[in-house]
């Protein structure tokens, strides 16, 4: 393992607390294992193995699983790319590695701190050595510590899950901008970047097949959800397309060969997000105003419009408006 990662610290009494309140949650997540369901996957590339999450919202009618979640097979061990919407999805993920192969897990990786990829992380919490290691973002602990309390607060709203915090777990590797990890025969190399989706996304790149894992960096048929910044996302994009990808998963909908084309649909909307939000700002148009007014080109097949296109406007309205009213630069990245 090389790269500038590090390892965040936990001491003393506070960590032993911490760990035996975690191992009892991962323990009762671990009592029904025997009764789980494989998630189903695909192996879109050899030792590279992705299940497809729903279309939907994160919610009771999908059980969580909405994100795209996967793991890929060195010859040493697995490392698992995020872990869905709630721990029974974590479990059965578990259990689809544990059909797939027999090697143990080494990493979890959470590509940002959003629920659907993070909340089945304690099914990953192994009471034997080794036990795999957690690793996210330099940015990620901080932005899962200020939503903690809102995503246990929706598991118990909406699914009828009561979780301790001690279930929802933290890295113990961060990466600051690159980290290579070695699953024996097979490096992936992870990258930090700079606010986009969120302040928190990660990418997992597998060198051996040129399978990128770009998480919500890259939406497919399911609507782009701003949580970042959009003109950070727009840059982001931009370098993405550089990268020498053969098979591309998104965070939501399906797996492509089509890269860089795959992102021409949300270079497109973002693109309009950015012109348009910038246009109802010259015309003075409140942020209620420009909410209503602003909407999407016909003709276009996104998912989840009714959901996320008005929390878009309301996001990029807010980022945008103390721009300057005319800036220089033109969002050329977000034309494919």
């Amino acid at each position: 393992m090389a790269g500038t990662g590090s390892a965040m610290p936990t001491q003393g009494w506070a960590r032993g607390l911490w760990l035996a309140m975690l191992l009892c949650a991962a323990n009762t997540v671990a009592q029904s294992a025997d009764a789980v369901k494989p998630l189903a996957v695909a192996d879109v590339k050899p030792g590279v193995f992705v299940h497809t999450g729903a279309l939907e919202d994160w919610g009771p009618a999908n059980g969580g699983d909405v994100g795209n979640l996967g793991f890929v097979v060195g010859s040493r061990c697995v490392a698992v790319i995020d872990t869905g919407g709630t721990p029974a999805v974590g479990q059965a993920l578990k259990a689809a590695i544990e059909r797939a192969t027999p090697l143990p897990v080494c990493y979890v990786i959470n590509t940002h701190a959003h629920p659907d990829h993070v909340l089945g992380n304690v099914a990953f919490v192994d009471t034997h050595k080794p036990a795999p290691r957690f690793v996210a973002s330099a940015r990620f602990a901080q932005a899962l510590t200020a939503r903690e309390p809102y995503w246990l607060n929706s598991l118990k709203r909406d699914f009828g899950i009561e979780l301790p915090r001690a279930s929802v777990v933290y890295p113990g590797i961060s990466v600051d901008k690159s980290l290579d990890l070695d699953l024996g025969d097979r490096v992936l190399t992870l990258q930090g970047w700079p606010t986009a989706h969120t302040d928190n996304d990660l990418t997992v790149y597998d060198r051996r097949t040129r399978t990128l894992f770009a998480s919500d960096l890259l939406f497919v048929r399911h609507l782009p959800a701003l949580d970042g910044n959009l003109r950070g996302w727009i840059a982001v994009m931009a370098d993405l397309r550089r990268l020498p990808v053969d098979t591309v998963v998104p965070g939501h909908g399906p797996v492509s060969n089509d890269w860089p084309g795959v992102m021409d649909a949300q270079a497109k909307y973002l693109g309009a997000l950015l012109g348009d939000t910038r246009d109802a700002l010259r015309k003075h148009l409140t942020i209620q105003q420009a909410v209503d007014s602003i909407g999407i080109a016909p003709g276009t097949s996104w998912l989840l419009t009714d959901r996320f296109h008005k929390r878009n406007v309301t996001a990029a309205y807010a980022e945008l408006e103390w721009e300057d009213p005319d800036p220089a630069e033109a969002p050329k990245a977000a034309k494919p």
